[in-house]
């Protein structure tokens, strides 16, 4: 199996024995879960699940950009959320970056993400 990593600075380093994401022969692009922290910092964001979700997602993106897609070309995402009492919140962001693609997606409720932070997000896209 052909298999590339994919790296890009405008997504956090990974924080763990992982890649920010994997090209698959050379078209299936696994994303690993992003969460939200600043880049060029390397800090949590701070505020609540809006700014969380937008740079959660961003990062998500950014990774994807760097293999050269974009969110049109994202078919899954899964989503990590902290508090399901958050999800409508978190749709508003969401909507934002994939209003025109719509991406088959799963949202789970789990009780803590890595940091404590209140979402993560995952995707595959094909490039």
């Amino acid at each position: 199996m052909k298999k590339e990593t994919v790296f890009t600075e405008r997504a956090p380093k990974p924080i763990g024995p992982y890649s920010q994401g994997i090209i698959a022969e050379g078209r299936l692009l696994f994303v690993s879960g992003q969460i939200p922290i600043n880049p060029e910092t390397g800090e949590l964001v701070e505020g609540g699940i809006e700014e969380q979700a937008r740079t959660a997602i961003e990062n998500l993106l950014a990774v994807v950009e760097a293999a050269g897609g974009s969110a049109e070309n994202v078919v899954k995402v899964t989503v990590y959320i902290r508090n399901m009492g958050d999800y409508a919140r978190f749709n508003e962001v969401y909507n934002r970056y994939f209003s025109n693609s719509k991406p088959a997606r799963a949202v789970v409720e789990v009780s803590n993400l890595p940091k404590g932070v209140a979402v993560e997000v995952e995707a595959i896209a094909v490039l």
